[in-house]
């Protein structure tokens, strides 16, 4: 007779959660995972999935005005949000259904059901009434939109949550926060004809990336028509016979059907009860682990955004994997968190792997930056004035590519393989050596010859 119920109990079926769970499964061991909402996480169904859809489904405006000027005569085109929405609502059902799926052909149990540790070993259902015990538990129930709710008339903001499921398209929304999640709303509010306006604490947009790549992404919106307000916060929020007013700290005043709040996310640790068995948090309420994902409870887990270590889609199920070999395959594996290639969707779009030069100038004596920004091709005929930017970042004394940062059509596409080359360590003379992709806007990657800045510390 097993000491336990269940040699892996998975708390959340994200994509850390589902990942572990089936791969524990196939290592023989007997798994079950509790979902309150739905299974597959935000990524699947109120995260990146649904949204990147959104963004395909808002470029088409700039499209058929770029058409024009390759010869093309489009006609009067109109925008159905209802039809979007229940098409977009069918395809994340039918991706919750594939995670069911392969979950149950796995034989995983799935326990649509809140959960909280109860004791050492043993959860609580709260949604059944019962509890289960597990030789191990695992904790990946991700993040939660951070809410400003002592702001007067924050009742009438909206999250990342709730903005995939508006009845009507707004007419005019106000975007709180200059993060990657704000800034991708808000291309795809204005690709959509929505009067959009980003407003900022911050002095500059994207906090965290590099800095030519923020001002170019600045600049590119405004040219779309967002309007962006840096160094200012809502004071209040009220409702008015025309919709929503919003007044700042600087003076502002803004007219909104709708305001999201986009600003960050926080582990979702409460009401888990973690501190009956004194799992550590961290000061900003991420569960601490060690480089096997191990909290300070010997059979407590955590792999995901609820670490708050690199808060991506595949790195938590890296991490969900890397756990499973560690504790069902004789197979301890750490996971490299060095050089991760990362998307933004914003219009127009980011690719990057590596350091940002203000990250570079910090860690390196002498640098070698390499810079272009361009019209693309496609954009002469169309009479589109948007610039592409191609950036690399170069250790002088090495060679070594340490950074390389694109913004422009289908970035997200090449950051995929230019994490490749920075994660195999590739020099710039690796760059130099690669013969150019000819007519392409990424042959310009490996022709800039030149840098355009040199940094020395010593002179």
């Amino acid at each position: 007779m097993n000491e336990f119920d269940y040699d892996l109990f998975v708390i959340g079926a994200g994509s850390g959660g589902v990942r572990a769970a089936r791969m524990a499964a196939t290592y023989g061991a007997k798994v079950a995972v509790a979902e309150e909402y739905r299974v597959g996480g935000t990524c699947v169904i109120r995260g990146c999935v649904p949204k990147k859809l959104m963004v395909y489904a808002s470029k088409f405006a700039h499209d058929f005005e770029d058409a024009a000027g390759f010869g093309w005569t489009v006609g009067d085109s109109s925008f159905s949000w209802s039809d979007f929405i229940a098409r977009k609502d069918a395809e994340i059902d039918r991706l919750n259904g594939l995670y069911i799926k392969n979950l149950e052909r796995h034989n995983v149990e799935i326990i649509q059901s809140r959960a909280e540790i109860e004791s050492p070993h043993r959860v609580r259902l709260t949604g059944q009434d019962r509890h289960v015990t597990a030789k191990y538990i695992l904790v990946a129930t991700g993040g939660r939109p951070n809410f400003a709710q002592h702001l007067p008339g924050a009742e009438h903001m909206i999250t990342s949550n709730e903005v995939f499921h508006l009845e009507d398209k707004p007419d005019r929304v106000v975007v709180v926060g200059g993060g990657y999640i704000a800034l991708e709303f808000a291309g795809i509010f204005n690709g959509l004809g929505v009067d959009t306006t980003v407003l900022y604490r911050g002095e500059e947009i994207l906090r965290g990336f590099d800095d030519d790549v923020r001002a170019t992404l600045h600049e590119e919106m405004e040219k779309k028509g967002v309007q962006i307000i840096c160094n200012d916060v809502i004071s209040s929020i009220e409702k008015g016979e025309d919709g929503l007013i919003v007044k700042t700290k600087g003076g502002e005043t803004l007219m909104a059907d709708q305001i999201l709040s986009a600003i960050g996310r926080s582990p979702y640790t409460e009401g888990l009860g973690l501190e009956r068995v004194g799992v550590e948090l961290d000061a900003k309420g991420a569960i601490k682990v060690d480089e096997h994902n191990r909290t300070n409870i010997d059979h407590v887990f955590a792999v995901g955004d609820v670490t708050n270590r690199v808060n991506l889609t595949p790195v938590a199920i890296r991490e969900g994997a890397a756990l499973v070999e560690t504790l069902f395959n004789n197979n301890p594996t750490v996971i490299d968190y060095e050089n991760i290639p990362t998307a933004v969707f914003t219009q127009p779009e980011i690719g990057t792997v590596g350091m940002s030069q203000a990250e570079a100038e910090a860690a390196f004596d002498n640098l070698d930056i390499y810079m272009a920004k361009f019209r693309p091709m496609k954009n002469t005929l169309a009479g589109n004035d948007e610039k592409m930017l191609m950036k690399i970042i170069v250790d002088a004394d090495s060679d070594k590519v340490i950074g390389c940062h694109v913004l422009g059509s289908d970035s997200g596409e090449m950051a995929q393989l230019l994490g490749i080359a920075v994660k195999m360590g590739a020099t710039k003379a690796d760059f130099d050596a690669t013969m150019a992709v000819h007519p392409t806007a990424s042959e310009e990657l490996v022709t800039m010859k030149e840098p355009t800045s040199r940094i020395r510390k010593n002179g």
